[in-house]
Protein backbone atom coordinates (compact mmCIF):
# COMPACT_ATOMS: atom_id res chain seq x y z
CA UNK A 1 0.00 0.00 0.00
CA UNK A 2 1.76 3.71 -1.27
CA UNK A 3 2.13 6.13 1.43
CA UNK A 4 0.37 9.56 0.48
CA UNK A 5 0.20 12.73 2.23
CA UNK A 6 -2.86 14.87 2.06
CA UNK A 7 -2.89 18.81 2.75
CA UNK A 8 -6.80 20.02 3.33
CA UNK A 9 -8.31 23.49 4.15
CA UNK A 10 -11.68 24.76 3.89
CA UNK A 11 -13.14 28.34 4.03
CA UNK A 12 -16.28 30.77 3.62
CA UNK A 13 -16.83 34.60 3.04
CA UNK A 14 -19.79 34.66 5.44
CA UNK A 15 -20.89 31.35 7.23
CA UNK A 16 -23.11 30.46 5.70
CA UNK A 17 -21.97 32.30 2.23
CA UNK A 18 -19.76 31.31 -0.70
CA UNK A 19 -17.22 28.81 0.38
CA UNK A 20 -14.03 27.32 -1.08
CA UNK A 21 -11.56 23.87 -0.52
CA UNK A 22 -8.24 23.51 -1.48
CA UNK A 23 -5.88 20.57 -0.78
CA UNK A 24 -2.49 19.15 -1.55
CA UNK A 25 -1.61 15.57 -2.65
CA UNK A 26 1.88 14.59 -2.60
CA UNK A 27 3.26 10.77 -3.01
CA UNK A 28 6.64 10.92 -2.93
CA UNK A 29 8.09 13.84 -4.89
CA UNK A 30 4.91 14.92 -6.95
CA UNK A 31 2.11 17.23 -5.14
CA UNK A 32 -1.02 18.08 -6.86
CA UNK A 33 -2.84 20.66 -5.81
CA UNK A 34 -6.66 21.01 -6.45
CA UNK A 35 -9.61 23.11 -5.64
CA UNK A 36 -13.36 23.64 -5.84
CA UNK A 37 -15.82 25.95 -3.97
CA UNK A 38 -19.92 26.08 -3.69
CA UNK A 39 -22.28 29.15 -3.95
CA UNK A 40 -24.27 28.96 -0.92
CA UNK A 41 -22.29 26.26 2.52
CA UNK A 42 -20.70 26.57 5.53
CA UNK A 43 -17.03 26.32 6.71
CA UNK A 44 -17.29 23.01 8.17
CA UNK A 45 -18.76 22.06 5.06
CA UNK A 46 -15.77 22.83 3.11
CA UNK A 47 -12.93 21.37 5.52
CA UNK A 48 -14.62 17.73 5.54
CA UNK A 49 -15.14 18.46 1.46
CA UNK A 50 -11.72 19.30 0.89
CA UNK A 51 -10.80 15.96 2.48
CA UNK A 52 -13.27 13.87 0.53
CA UNK A 53 -11.93 15.06 -2.66
CA UNK A 54 -8.84 14.65 -2.12
CA UNK A 55 -9.17 10.93 -1.32
CA UNK A 56 -11.91 10.72 -4.09
CA UNK A 57 -8.31 11.20 -6.62
CA UNK A 58 -6.34 8.54 -5.40
CA UNK A 59 -6.87 5.88 -7.86
CA UNK A 60 -6.20 2.95 -5.48
CA UNK A 61 -6.17 2.06 -1.97
CA UNK A 62 -3.63 4.01 -0.20
CA UNK A 63 -2.18 4.83 3.52
CA UNK A 64 -2.99 8.70 3.85
CA UNK A 65 -2.00 10.94 6.25
CA UNK A 66 -4.27 13.96 6.19
CA UNK A 67 -3.15 17.35 7.70
CA UNK A 68 -5.94 19.70 8.81
CA UNK A 69 -6.06 23.08 10.72
CA UNK A 70 -10.28 21.94 10.87
CA UNK A 71 -10.82 20.64 15.27
CA UNK A 72 -14.24 19.98 13.30
CA UNK A 73 -13.12 17.29 10.95
CA UNK A 74 -10.02 15.80 12.81
CA UNK A 75 -11.53 15.40 16.17
CA UNK A 76 -14.50 13.79 14.68
CA UNK A 77 -12.15 10.43 14.41
CA UNK A 78 -8.97 11.74 16.98
CA UNK A 79 -11.65 11.54 19.51
CA UNK A 80 -13.64 8.91 18.08
CA UNK A 81 -16.95 10.74 17.58
CA UNK A 82 -17.91 9.96 13.85
CA UNK A 83 -18.13 6.32 15.45
CA UNK A 84 -20.57 7.06 18.05
CA UNK A 85 -22.60 9.44 15.37
CA UNK A 86 -23.00 6.29 12.86
CA UNK A 87 -23.85 4.15 15.82
CA UNK A 88 -26.57 6.26 17.20
CA UNK A 89 -27.88 6.50 13.60
CA UNK A 90 -26.20 9.83 13.39
CA UNK A 91 -27.03 11.23 16.12
CA UNK A 92 -24.96 13.37 18.67
CA UNK A 93 -24.91 12.83 22.15
CA UNK A 94 -27.86 15.21 23.13
CA UNK A 95 -29.74 13.82 20.85
CA UNK A 96 -29.99 16.24 18.02
CA UNK A 97 -28.75 15.26 14.71
CA UNK A 98 -25.20 15.47 13.36
CA UNK A 99 -24.72 18.44 10.50
CA UNK A 100 -23.51 17.46 7.20
CA UNK A 101 -24.29 14.28 7.37
CA UNK A 102 -23.91 13.41 3.99
CA UNK A 103 -20.58 14.61 3.64
CA UNK A 104 -19.85 12.10 7.01
CA UNK A 105 -21.08 9.32 5.13
CA UNK A 106 -19.07 10.01 2.68
CA UNK A 107 -15.87 10.43 4.34
CA UNK A 108 -16.60 7.42 6.91
CA UNK A 109 -16.83 5.85 3.64
CA UNK A 110 -13.52 6.59 2.03
CA UNK A 111 -11.62 5.38 5.34
CA UNK A 112 -12.59 2.07 4.95
CA UNK A 113 -11.16 2.21 1.50
CA UNK A 114 -7.88 4.17 2.27
CA UNK A 115 -6.06 3.31 5.63
CA UNK A 116 -6.33 7.01 6.88
CA UNK A 117 -4.55 8.77 9.63
CA UNK A 118 -5.39 12.77 10.97
CA UNK A 119 -3.47 14.83 11.96
CA UNK A 120 -4.76 18.75 13.23
CA UNK A 121 -2.14 21.02 12.66
CA UNK A 122 -2.41 25.22 13.77
CA UNK A 123 -4.52 27.33 10.72
CA UNK A 124 -2.70 30.45 9.37
CA UNK A 125 0.45 30.24 11.31
CA UNK A 126 4.07 29.20 9.99
CA UNK A 127 2.73 25.68 7.77
CA UNK A 128 3.65 25.89 4.37
CA UNK A 129 1.25 23.51 2.89
CA UNK A 130 -1.76 24.30 5.33
CA UNK A 131 -1.36 28.15 4.04
CA UNK A 132 -1.03 27.15 0.48
CA UNK A 133 -4.50 24.83 1.13
CA UNK A 134 -5.97 28.40 2.14
CA UNK A 135 -4.93 30.45 -0.49
CA UNK A 136 -6.47 27.56 -2.92
CA UNK A 137 -9.73 27.42 -0.78
CA UNK A 138 -9.50 31.26 -1.09
CA UNK A 139 -8.63 31.38 -4.66
CA UNK A 140 -11.36 29.18 -5.65
CA UNK A 141 -14.53 31.57 -3.76
CA UNK A 142 -12.53 34.50 -5.36
CA UNK A 143 -12.98 32.76 -8.81
CA UNK A 144 -16.81 31.53 -8.36
CA UNK A 145 -17.61 34.61 -7.05
CA UNK A 146 -16.37 36.46 -10.48
CA UNK A 147 -19.26 34.26 -12.02
CA UNK A 148 -22.25 35.18 -9.52
CA UNK A 149 -24.68 38.50 -10.25
CA UNK A 150 -22.96 41.12 -8.89
CA UNK A 151 -26.47 41.98 -7.08
CA UNK A 152 -25.48 39.62 -4.27
CA UNK A 153 -24.07 41.29 -0.67
CA UNK A 154 -20.85 39.25 -0.51
CA UNK A 155 -18.19 40.15 1.23
CA UNK A 156 -14.54 39.12 -0.42
CA UNK A 157 -12.57 36.53 1.82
Amino acid sequence: MKSVTLYTDGACSGNPGVGGYGGILIYGEVKREYSGAEEQTTNNRMEVLAVIVGLKKLKYPCKVDVYSDSAYTVNAFLNGWIFAWKKNGWKKADGKAVSNVDLWEELFSLTKTHEVTFHKVAGHADNELNNRCDELARGAIVELKKTLPPDLDIVEP
